[in-house]
């Protein structure tokens, strides 16, 4: 069991883990245009998509969705058996992460025009195997681009979603960190016959009875990166071009000119086009949904190749460089627009990625605010950078290419950002990727089978240690009080520790390569009288000034108590 103990503190290599299913982190106390963004569905005459902004605050969660819709139903008398008959969603939330269904939420909301939300929503919480009607409050608000009830068509509909913390049982928000589990569902209604219309979902493949099916809601700030200890190693700039390096990017959407080429209907091409070649890209999100023909977001891939094999990932940052914005003459002018970089895992080709087929968002991992600009910036524009190093080290952990998408929650008119692109032909002004590594250094790990000994019983010491590819020195001296008993023996390497009597020290030498387990034990037994402490120090050295040391503690001697204790009244 010791041995097991120790494996499992001797990680293979340090590693961020990229999520299983999209993994959302939601801000807290932030507006609409700093929220978490991401996306799902397909922009056709016969399909919807949707923008989803999601945060909270001290008292709710807010969920909040931009609909490009081509037509626009809901029931003038409605009731909760026929919400998701008509243009309408279903938000589904879990609070328990180890995904058990009972007490998990259901939310439906209908579209509707005007104001007055009275029967447009309704909540359900499974209980004895079925969605049951709950009376859990919560609020919604509608808005609109087009007519609705008619043949005409329009641009679409919104939604928002508020969903109070005490309406789930809660005094407060929860912790920073709480993990939750959420869903969603686009219902989408096209005439006044109800003619069936393929539902949207997110996450792909999610099943309304099956939360380990939802995506992941993490209540809080983005995911940090703490890099595993390593030794200085050295630094890799990684763009289109350069040493060799195939960087392929593309904005997908309107780009610049608010995806003129698909105008005036916008339905049936806007969805499908590519811009592929372009010198330069636009990122731009808007909070009303008539101008969703302007919405542009951003994909690049970086391949990892150029950084050497078993290094350890210290820092990775993302550069695009600005070259201007939208609005730049209008009055008011544009405002700074908060800038999301998520990962995507599916991969995609620049000649032919679209809005529709683009890969939805991973995990949302990085932000930064981005100004606008007065002019035209020198040469090769203002750099922007994003930490992007945990979803790096995950990607280089898994011999894949990091991919990424740019998008934003931006909220006012003239929020595009205007950045150059791998097709620029100037090299310093394509998009960067700059990733610092370190050599892997020695880390030990140190366990006793038993925690306490009398004089006369044996202890049993088991020490681990995973190669770095680099010759590696370890040295355990015994402690007083514990005699040799001489049965020293590793597994895992050739190379087998030697005892020196004189000294009392255990010593040990070899290269074993990246990632190789070595494993070392012996037994001694106690001599000392009395009780004592009886701790010894092994350490693991890497001969490039890296160290690392384990310590036990074994008490002589202890105090016992046997069970079970009677006392007897006398």
């Amino acid at each position: 069991m010791a041995a097991l103990a120790l494996l499992a503190m001797l990680p293979v290599a340090a590693r961020a883990q990229a999520p299983v299913v999209p993994r959302v982190h939601a801000p807290y106390n932030a507006p609409g245009h700093e929220a978490a963004v991401f996306w799902f569905g397909r922009v056709t005459s016969q399909e919807n998509y949707a923008d989803v902004r999601l945060g909270y605050f001290d008292d709710r969660l807010y969920v909040h969705l931009s609909i490009m819709d081509r037509r626009l139903w809901f029931d003038t008398t409605p009731s909760p058996a026929d919400l998701i008959d008509w243009d309408a969603i279903s938000l589904y939330l879990s609070a328990d992460p180890t995904s058990p269904l009972d007490g998990s939420y259901r939310f439906d909301a209908q579209f509707s025009f005007p104001g007055d939300r009275t029967g447009y929503q309704a909540a359900y919480r499974w209980q004895a195997g079925a969605w049951s009607p709950a009376a859990v409050a919560f609020e919604t608000a509608t808005g609109l681009s087009g007519d609705p009830n008619t043949s005409r068509d329009g641009r679409g509909w919104t939604i928002v979603t508020y969903v109070p913390f005490a309406s789930l049982g809660l005094d407060g928000p929860p912790p920073q960190g709480t993990l939750w589990r959420i869903a969603l569902v686009l219902h989408d209604r096209d005439d006044s016959a109800g003619t069936p219309i393929a539902k949207q979902v997110w996450p792909a493949g999610m099943s309304s009875t099956s939360p380990a099916t939802w995506a992941e809601l993490s209540l809080g700030a983005l995911p940090g990166y703490t890099p595993p200890d390593a030794n200085p190693g050295g630094v890799v700039t990684i763009r289109h071009g350069q040493n060799g390096a195939i960087v392929p990017d593309a904005d997908v959407g309107g780009s610049s000119i608010c995806g003129a080429p698909a105008a005036p209907g916008f339905f049936d091409a806007w969805g499908s086009l590519n811009w592929a070649g372009k010198e330069f890209l636009n990122v731009q999100n808007l909070g009303h949904i008539s101008e969703w023909p302007c919405f542009s977001k951003y994909y690049v891939t970086f391949p990892l190749g150029l950084v050497p094999a078993d290094k350890v990932i210290l820092s990775a940052r993302l550069t695009l460089y600005q070259n201007g914005n939208a609005g730049e003459r209008e009055t008011p002018g544009p405002t700074p627009s908060l800038i999301q970089v998520s990962t995507v895992a599916a991969s995609w080709q620049e000649g032919t990625v679209t809005w529709n087929n683009g890969p939805p968002a991973m995990e949302n991992i990085a932000t930064t605010w981005v100004p606008p600009l007065d002019g035209v910036p020198p040469w090769p524009g203002v750099a922007r950078h994003w930490d992007v190093s945990g979803a790096v080290a995950a990607a280089y952990a898994s011999g894949s290419p990091v991919r990424l998408a740019v998008y934003s929650p931006a909220w006012d008119f003239h929020s595009g950002r205007y950045f150059f692109s791998s097709d620029i032909s100037g090299i310093e002004g394509r998009p960067t990727l700059t990733v610092t590594w370190g050599e892997p250094a020695a880390q030990i790990a140190k366990v006793a089978d038993r925690a306490g000994a009398d004089r006369g019983e044996a202890v049993a010491y088991t020490l681990g240690f995973r190669g770095t590819g680099d010759a590696l020195v370890m040295t355990d001296t015994l402690p007083s009080g514990v005699d040799w008993v001489g049965d020293l023996a590793a597994s895992g390497t050739v190379v087998q520790p030697v005892y020196d009597a004189g000294s009392r020290r255990i010593t040990w030498q070899g290269s074993p390569a990246q990632g190789q387990l070595v494993q070392i034990t012996y037994s001694v037994v106690v001599n000392a009288w009395g009780q004592q402490r009886l701790t010894n120090t092994a350490e693991l050295s890497d001969g490039q000034g890296g160290s690392s040391v384990a310590s036990v503690t074994v008490l002589a001697n202890p105090n016992r108590c046997f069970l079970p204790l009677v006392v007897r009244q006398r």
